[in-house]
């Protein structure tokens, strides 16, 4: 299927371009599928069934919340790790050290090379609407499918097949 993505003609109102429309991309979220939908279909697949992966899905959450709480960067089967980070301001004495310089607390998630290489080949369909909503063109990815972190991309727009509409 692909990742579809929408490029709407956009005014700008700020920064060098103000006043100026652009293409601005921005991916399609279909909807958020809840837990008991992704319970569901992994008991269907695994056959397993639905309780005792609700137990074990319950138990590993419970897990990863507390050992990252700990400061673990933790393995998600399949998916990667997460950790906890922050953000934080820089003072030159220690005895402005404290929690108050804290700006954000953040989690960090670094994806498995396996959950890159299905990004990576995954076909990218983008759908451009001018300012009034009507679309205007039409275009498929048949790019290498670089992913951020593995090197390369150019971000010269290359790598497209367009098929302008009408």
């Amino acid at each position: 299927m692909g990742i579809k993505v929408k490029a709407r003609q956009t005014k700008l109102t700020v920064g060098p371009s103000a006043g100026q429309y652009r293409f601005i991309m921005q991916a399609e979220i279909y909807s958020t599928l809840k837990q008991d939908k992704v319970i569901t279909e992994a008991s269907i697949r695994s056959g397993i069934p639905k309780g005792s992966i609700n137990a074990a899905w319950e138990a590993i959450g419970d897990v990863v919340r507390a050992w990252t709480t700990e400061g673990h960067s933790v393995a998600l089967p399949g998916l990667g790790t997460m950790r906890f980070g922050l953000q934080a301001e820089a003072v030159s004495k220690v005895e402005d050290v404290g929690t108050g310089l804290i700006t954000t607390r953040k989690v960090i998630f670094t994806p498995s090379t396996d959950i890159k290489q299905e990004l990576k080949n995954t076909s990218i369909n983008i759908t451009c609407y001018d300012k009034d909503g009507n679309v205007i063109k039409q275009v498929t990815s048949s790019d290498p499918g670089n992913v951020d972190g593995e090197g390369g991309g150019d971000n010269s727009g290359g790598g497209l097949d367009e098929n302008p509409l009408g």
